[in-house]
């Protein structure tokens, strides 16, 4: 009998300890928050390089200048989401988490839109810091006028637009027509007595950024599996635009000679030349 007891409370002490390592694991390990453990896609991704290319082979060449806004819906996905989530993070962010550990440099806005002056992080949030002097009336008697200053700081959810600068060219050794980003520019929208007001803040060379773009998902609205980057949203154009310059002897935009609706014909024109232009250089 004293055998069976001593039995009976060995074998209790070890499922004890068995069900305490139990806890003890399902405690010190983190949660899933989906089907796998690494939810992480494609952050180790590398950019994918550009097609080599000779100068030579380089037989006509086109700058443009295109605007891309996030407010349209296949453009969302650049604005959203505005807090990171999911490794999820808007592009405005991801530009801003660059600037700030060094691996993005920033330019200062140019006439020409060349990248000229380099920015750090800390220029870059200064020049958004707004200063506004008004002059209110006490809600009390003798309901006497007062003079305030308000301070507005750098908010990246104003950021609604971006500009990209993008050379076209013709390489006869592929014999095709192709075009690489040169250049990416946000641009934030303010509101400023009743009107809106586009500030563009600074220029980002595309080819330096593409390393960090490669790594920061976006959210893929058809299939949440196959995992997409800026990246691959960029290199395979999977946005929405509209040309606002072209390279011309005067360098000036569309909008300096052209408004409204025929700003936006000629914009078109300018899209519908780089069209009939491939199409022409074949013989049918």
């Amino acid at each position: 009998m004293k055998k069976l007891i001593i039995i009976l409370g060995v074998v209790a002490l070890l499922t004890g300890f068995g069900i305490g390592n139990v806890h003890a694991q399902i405690l010190d390990s983190p949660p899933v928050d989906g089907l796998f453990e690494d939810g992480s896609g494609f952050i180790n991704m590398k950019p994918v390089p550009y097609p080599p290319l000779r100068q030579a082979d380089v037989m006509w060449q086109k700058r443009l200048w295109r605007e891309i806004d996030f407010r349209e819906k296949i453009n969302q996905y650049f604005y959203y989401p505005i807090e990171p989530h999911n490794h999820w993070r808007s592009f405005m962010r991801i530009l801003m988490d660059g600037l700030k550990e060094g691996s993005i440099t920033a330019y200062d806005i140019s006439a020409t839109d060349e990248f000229l002056v380099p920015l750090v992080y800390q220029e870059v949030i200064a020049r958004q810091v707004d200063t506004f002097h008004r002059v209110y009336n006490r809600p009390y008697p003798p309901y006497e006028e007062y003079d305030t200053v308000i301070f507005t700081e750098f908010d990246p959810t104003k950021v609604k637009r971006i500009r990209v600068k993008e050379d076209w060219y013709f390489d006869k050794q592929r014999s095709q027509i192709m075009v690489r980003i040169i250049g990416v520019c946000p641009v934030m929208i303010k509101e400023r007595d009743g009107e809106e007001v586009t500030e563009p803040l600074f220029w980002i060379y595309f080819p330096e950024a593409r390393q960090i773009l490669s790594q920061a998902l976006i959210y893929n609205r058809h299939n949440d599996a196959m995992r997409l980057t800026y990246d691959d949203a960029f290199w395979k154009r999977m946005f929405n635009s509209y040309i606002y310059k072209e390279s011309n002897v005067y360098d000036r935009r569309i909008s300096e000679y052209a408004t409204g609706l025929d700003a936006l014909y000629e914009s078109e024109r300018i899209k519908n030349e780089l069209f009939e232009f491939e199409h022409d250089l074949w013989e049918f």
